[in-house]
């Protein structure tokens, strides 16, 4: 008997293993459950293809983001590179403010400059505050107007309780958000830049004469993470954002609050392995406004929907989300609705009134909304038709304001001034009225298809127009 085959079979020593595996059970299941006894604890899981929350707790409570406020950073800077407005070679100047940033940090003397696309990884992996500083004076002329445009953006995207007042994350008693948000946010991210969310994959980062590994331990341990972003300061606790894709399913993960980063991986594990397998396969995705463009303006929250009496001409649900439920992602922008039950439930939440537009030579989406009782099943067409009139398929919508003519405006002037395949879309606006008060939004149809209406978005995009593509 060999003397590892001994230690096997010797009763105490077999009694020992046991003992001490348990206690290392015992360790780890008290590392996650201090996250529910933790009141600075909050987390979400959201399914990514459906917008489903599958878990909750204190998802909607105020929190400090720290360093997950760079995934905002970022998010501008891949929105700043695809419109144009930098490149991945442009050169970012440290300032005397950057270069005083306390760590974690790159540590770059004053007039020293960095790539875009190396600040990209500075963010991305060491998180280095003293490089969101020299984004935010590169991109935002200071750091507070910098913050404005986050903040606008974040709200731009449904984060409606999220305010930034820096670039990096430092304690700010100002700067807060929510689990949700930050999940939103990160779903934003995968959705809107799908070529740039690599570099949140990345593992390590070599700038000069050193290397600066991802603060994100779970890259590489747990099957199908692929990013996004960790967090720390003493006020917020340990914070990460997590997304997992893998055998069909897409999930972003979030846990705020933790008492110690193992904890707070323990507790991300636990939830990967507890609720991805319970995210669909399918969905439309596309769950996240691609509009900024300043004339977007969210509606206000509303009661439930009245009973439609005419379906004639409904093609398609223009939705806008009340207060989230029990096990829904608020979607608070206009989204495709696809399936009777799906139409069904979209309009028994939401009220949207749709009336008739007048403009030469230009379709009208009409749909009359009676305020009647709730819908059921038996209110519902299988086939929802639209009228011979109404712009059908992929469509693209540039903003929405309370004025007409604005919108209008809004229209032509991105005509003339963005050509392409936008030269022969078909212009309109539709109008919804909650509360008397009416909202313009300003579109365009014609479009072959996903591609080619993504194409358009594209190219509005690259002009400065905030644009986001849906099928109806």
């Amino acid at each position: 008997m060999t003397k590892t085959q001994f230690h096997l079979a010797n009763p105490i020593s077999s009694k020992i293993a046991r003992l001490l595996l348990l206690a290392l059970v015992a360790l780890a299941m008290t590392q996650m459950g201090q996250a529910f006894a933790n009141p600075n604890y909050a987390g979400i899981v959201v399914d990514a293809k459906t917008g489903k929350t599958l878990y909750s707790s204190s998802a909607d409570s105020y929190r400090y983001p720290a360093s997950l406020t760079k995934m905002m950073t970022l998010y501008l800077m891949f929105e700043a590179i695809e419109q144009g407005r930098m490149t991945k070679g442009t050169r970012i100047r440290i300032s005397s403010k950057a270069a005083a940033e306390p760590p974690s940090k790159l540590g770059l003397s004053v007039g020293s400059t960095i790539t875009a696309e190396q600040a990209i990884l500075a963010l991305v992996t060491k998180s280095a505050n003293d490089i969101s500083t020299a984004v935010a004076e590169h991109l935002g002329g200071s750091e507070a107007e910098f913050a404005r445009q986050m903040t606008q953006k974040a709200h731009a995207l449904g984060m409606t309780k999220t305010t930034f007042k820096n670039a990096h994350g430092l304690p700010n008693t100002a700067q807060k958000t929510t689990a949700r948000d930050m999940a939103r946010l990160g779903i934003a991210l995968r959705e809107h830049f799908p070529n740039d969310y690599k570099y949140f994959s990345t593992r390590s980062f070599r700038f000069g004469k050193a290397t600066y590994g991802n603060h994100n331990r779970l890259l590489g341990v747990v099957k199908g993470v692929d990013g996004i972003k960790t967090g720390y300061t003493r006020a917020s606790g340990f914070n990460l954002v997590s997304s997992v894709d893998t055998n069909g399913r897409q999930i972003v993960a979030v846990v705020m609050g933790g008492k110690t980063g193992a904890s707070r991986n323990a507790q991300m594990q636990k939830l990967i392995g507890e609720y991805l397998n319970k995210a669909s396969r399918r969905g439309p995705g596309n769950l996240v406004a691609k509009s900024t463009s300043p004339y977007f303006i969210a509606l206000p929250e509303i009661g439930p929907v009245p009973k439609v009496r005419d379906f004639s001409e409904l093609r398609v649900a223009l939705a806008y989300s009340t207060q989230p439920k029990k096990n829904e992602f608020p979607v608070p922008v206009a989204k495709p609705v696809i399936g009777k039950a799906a139409l069904i439930d979209q309009l028994n939440q939401q009220r949207a009134a749709v009336v008739p537009v007048s403009r030469p030579q230009s379709a009208v989406v009409v749909a009359e909304i009676q305020q009647e009782t709730a819908i059921g099943e038996g209110d519902v067409d299988e086939i929802v038709t639209s009228s011979t009139s109404s712009p059908s398929g992929w469509v693209v919508q540039i903003g929405a304001t309370p004025d007409r003519a604005e919108a209008e405006s809004l229209l032509q002037e991105a005509k003339s001034k963005t050509g392409g395949l936008i030269s022969d879309a078909q212009p309109f606006t539709v109008v919804t009225n909650q509360n008397g008060e009416q909202l313009h939004r300003a579109r365009f149809a014609g479009f072959d298809g996903k591609s080619e209406a993504w194409s358009a978005c594209k190219q509005l995009k690259q002009k400065g127009y905030g644009c986001w593509a849906t099928e109806q």
